[in-house]
């Protein structure tokens, strides 16, 4: 534990931490948010799925896009316009009311132009401590996260359901307005200089170690969008249990990231990290009580954001620093397809069997996930006593002539 006192001696450290929660807490409320606006003012659940799925197309489309911009036009002035954008188009959604092919296009926008915070930030890391620390600090991070999905579906159930759901999207966009800022106007992000990548966008994913990270983390996020959809088909849509018990598996993450998450990563660490995960949820199969639930879920997110923290390190110490955050954009977008999938995929399952076949396809994309692991051992770096920082961009040198 005594890397996170090491991380407390780095400046700014802390600050830009807070910031970035800050401006990415509206990701913890949105989804809830605007599938209850759209439900309330249009009458169906149709629409409101129309509306996030556009949304997350353009989000699963800007991830590499936006990352990569950061390196050609620089990292404030991409995060300034897409904070400005984005927040102005969910004020938009907010107070009026356009057909449904207009909010579509709306809510695509949405997407495209969503703050790329999360990339920006671990670029952002590794110019911040010494290499030694860094994989201390993925996990801090990691960690942090959880609150995001802890608290933000509370603050968006609250607000929208006491006040009304025209709130919940005004305060938000509050959130990722003023986070954003605070963020942007950091003096670390003023001082960082992204070097534009030379190869063509994509070209960072003949990097093994980004194609891994990616794949596992498609697959692994999956597996929470289909447990989330099987605890709450448990209880349904009005039980309070089904938020406490998820909560509690949010907090078991964060206490596994604070004890296992700054370890140094070996080639079997995301296997061993997954297969906490996997045990707790198959252990949720055994009964839908939901003192058991919490106690089992505790204990399987105890190996979340240490999975989180070594996928992030593995990327972080194989690929130049003009890629990490085309890299990272392309980790993202496969946790944005993996959500969308995984909880179509529960759906169909809660339907056939019930609120077990949610925990079911759970348990298949966590068993996939390990599968992907071991194959992938051969790719995955040993860092034990490495530093984790990303590959200095070098160029050939022109020598005069003899």
């Amino acid at each position: 534990m005594g890397i996170y006192r090491e991380l407390s001696r780095s400046p700014g450290v802390f600050r830009i931490l807070a910031a970035q929660l800050l401006a990415r807490f509206p990701f913890g409320m949105l989804s809830i948010t605007v599938l209850l606006h759209i439900q309330l003012t249009y009458g169906n659940y149709t629409s409101a799925g129309l509306i996030l799925a556009a949304q997350s197309i353009g989000q699963a489309i800007s991830g590499p896009l936006a990352s990569r911009l950061m390196g050609r036009l620089g990292m404030r002035p991409v995060l300034t316009a897409t904070t400005i954008v984005c927040t102005a188009l969910l004020v938009t959604i907010a107070l009026t009311h356009f057909p449904i092919a207009v909010l579509t296009a709306i809510a695509f926008v949405v997407g495209l132009t969503t703050p790329p915070i999360t990339p920006a930030v671990r670029t952002l890391y590794p110019t911040m401590v010494p290499g030694n620390r860094l994989t201390g600090l993925f996990s801090l991070d990691a960690s942090a996260q959880e609150i995001i999905w802890i608290i933000g579906p509370v603050v968006a159930v609250v607000i929208s359901g006491q006040i009304s759901t025209v709130w919940g999207l005004l305060i938000a966009a509050g959130f990722m307005f003023v986070g954003g800022f605070w963020f942007i106007l950091s003096p670390e992000v003023g001082r960082i200089t992204v070097p534009p990548s030379r190869r063509r966008l994509g070209a960072v994913l003949t990097r093994p170690t980004v194609v891994v990270s990616t794949v596992l983390t498609f697959f692994f996020v999956a597996s929470f969008a289909a447990v989330e959809a099987g605890i709450v088909a448990a209880f349904g849509h009005g039980g309070i249990e089904a938020g406490i018990i998820l909560a509690i598996f949010s907090a078991g993450s964060v206490v596994g990231g604070l004890i296992l998450g700054h370890r140094d990563v070996r080639p079997w660490s995301m296997f061993w990290r997954v297969m906490i995960v996997l045990v707790g949820t198959l252990l949720c199969l055994v009964s839908l009580n939901p003192i058991w639930l919490s106690i089992v879920l505790f204990f399987g997110g105890a190996g979340i954001a240490p999975f989180f923290a070594a996928s992030l390190a593995i990327v972080s110490s194989t690929v130049k620093f003009s890629e990490t955050a085309e890299a990272y954009g392309w980790v993202g977008t496969g946790m944005l397809v993996g959500v969308a999938l995984g909880s179509a995929a529960a759906g169909v399952a809660i339907d056939q069997v019930g609120a077990n076949g949610g925990i079911i396809v759970s348990a298949a994309l966590l068993i996939a996930t390990a599968i992907t692991a071991v194959i992938a051992v051969p790719w995955v770096p040993d860092l034990r006593g490495r530093d984790a920082s990303p590959l200095a961009d070098t160029e050939p040198v022109r020598l005069p002539p003899l």
